[in-house]
């Protein structure tokens, strides 16, 4: 028995011994997290291999409903930069910035980067009287730009020693969705009909 076990203890030292060394805490790059996946889809673009990008909320997850772990709350703590939507579905952001102290992080509000036309809609479409804002703001192109816009100067104030790059990706982006947005005109533009129904 006492055999079994000086072997079993010999190879876990062979097997440690023979693991990769762990990667060092923090790779010295801008630390970018966004909630949902379309201000993470913007920032990684921008970013591109100069910033550490992550999305908060699991692919498939409901925002409305989200429940941070404490993990989650971590993240947000330690990031450079914080991106989200805002608005009633971002309730639970709003308890975890007042949790937390924000006066080193650079923080996106989607819905802040935008104006808003006010529309005739129904009672479904209003809460407590008020009128409801939609906060898939992302979904127009002009919308989109807007947005990219922000989030390439919030990180080039943050990491001003890639300010450079930041911008170009994004002048590329902004003529992409200047293409998105010229295809969208001419499909709408050459369409029969002209009322949509949501």
């Amino acid at each position: 028995m006492k055999q079994i076990i000086v072997a079993a203890l010999a190879l876990l030292i062979l097997l440690c011994a023979c693991a990769p060394a762990a990667e060092p805490a923090g790779s010295g790059k801008l630390s970018v997290v966004a909630t949902t996946f379309a201000p993470y889809d913007f920032a990684r673009e921008i970013a591109g291999d100069r910033a550490e990008v992550a999305m908060l909320l699991p692919p498939g997850s409901e925002s409305h409903s989200f429940e941070p772990a404490p993990r989650d709350m971590m993240q947000v703590k330690n990031c450079d930069v914080f991106i989200y939507v805002g608005g009633e579905s971002d309730a639970w952001v709003e308890k975890i910035l007042a949790s937390i102290d924000t006066s080193g992080k650079t923080i996106v509000t989607l819905m802040d980067c935008v104006a808003f036309v006010k529309t005739e809609e129904s009672d479904l479409h209003q809460h407590d009287g008020e009128d409801e804002r939609d906060e898939h703001v992302w979904t127009s192109p002009q919308n989109a730009k807007l947005v990219v816009s922000k989030i390439s100067d919030a990180l080039s104030e943050t990491d001003p020693g890639n300010a450079d790059f930041y911008w170009q990706n994004s002048l590329r982006y902004l003529a992409e969705l200047d293409k998105l947005d010229a295809r969208f005109r001419e499909i709408v533009d050459g369409g029969a009909r002209k009322t949509l129904v949501f």
